[in-house]
């Protein structure tokens, strides 16, 4: 298992409180989540600055001094108790392809057993690109690969394409490898996925807790997320609240949740996006640049 982060913001601000200093920040749950840490910004560039340790962000000095230094619009964090795969710097989130960050908290059932089949679903000019052993960085390449049926990966991409992806790779990996028809947790792979453009930002829960905070300033005290629809200033997601304060709320079993490049909200059910991926109308395919 793992824990992500995820901040978006109307302006470059720091997150070095929620990666360092917070009581419940990612600092101190990298003392159970030991192997590994990794931090995404974007700045002026398209692509992502990524920064990566293999050792426990609690003793890697550069985990504070990298999060000290950052000041964005948008970051991705990610701290590993490896589940699948050896504690190799190949193997740390995020995984980045082109402008695409992407985190995973969670880990696929029996992958092992289904390995193979998960890679036969991914385009083959972006399954070459795959570096590591891990189950999460196939998933990456497989929403990738949903997202480029719908258009090139380096044009304009909607939050709705990048959500349906999403969804429909949970969809078609979890009729790979849960027990058919179980709702226990071991029977089911766990995929809290986290994936940005640096202008989008959208995040899955499943079989694992995720939270979304709107900032300081707090979601509604009857601790239900803000409305679709709804312009917020900043948006922050987490596996775990990084306070406790009545400003992070719980995303539901099975939604979808993110923002678009103007930071308006959104919220979906997976079931709903990924409707049909089974049996698919043909898409238009696309060469994944």
């Amino acid at each position: 298992m793992c824990r992500l982060f995820g901040f978006r913001s109307a302006v470059p601000a720091a997150v070095h409180t929620a990666l360092v200093t917070e009581r419940n920040s990612l600092l101190i749950q990298s003392r159970e989540h030991k192997d590994g840490w990794g931090i995404a910004t974007y700045g002026q560039e398209c692509s992502p600055l990524v920064a990566h340790g293999v050792g426990p962000a609690h003793s890697d000095p550069d985990f504070e001094r990298v999060s000290s230094q950052v000041s964005a619009r948008t970051v991705v964090a990610h701290i590993r108790q490896a589940s699948v795969g050896a504690v190799e710097l190949r193997n740390s989130h995020p995984f980045h392809y082109g402008r695409w960050s992407f985190v995973h908290n969670g880990t696929l059932r029996e992958f092992a057993k289904h390995k193979a089949a998960v890679e036969a679903l991914i385009h083959p000019e972006l399954r070459v690109n795959i570096k590591g052993t891990t189950d999460s960085e196939r998933c990456f390449y497989l929403f990738l690969t949903r997202l480029s049926a719908r258009g090139p990966l380096d044009g304009t991409v909607s939050v709705e394409a990048m959500a349906q992806a999403l969804a429909e790779t949970m969809s078609l990996v979890s009729v790979m490898t849960d027990v058919p028809g179980s709702r226990e947790p071991k029977e089911r792979s766990a995929m809290n996925f986290l994936v940005t453009d640096g202008e989008a930002m959208v995040a899955t829960r499943r079989n694992r807790t995720l939270f979304i905070s709107s900032g300081m300033g707090g979601c509604p005290e009857s601790l239900r997320p803000p409305n679709t629809g709804v312009p917020l200033q900043q948006f922050l997601v987490a596996s775990e609240s990084l306070c406790g304060g009545p400003h992070w709320v719980p995303v539901d079993e099975e939604d979808v949740v993110g923002v678009d490049s103007r930071l308006v909200f959104h919220r979906w059910k997976v079931q709903t996006l990924a409707d049909g991926v089974l049996n698919p109308r043909p898409l238009e395919q696309h060469a994944p640049v």
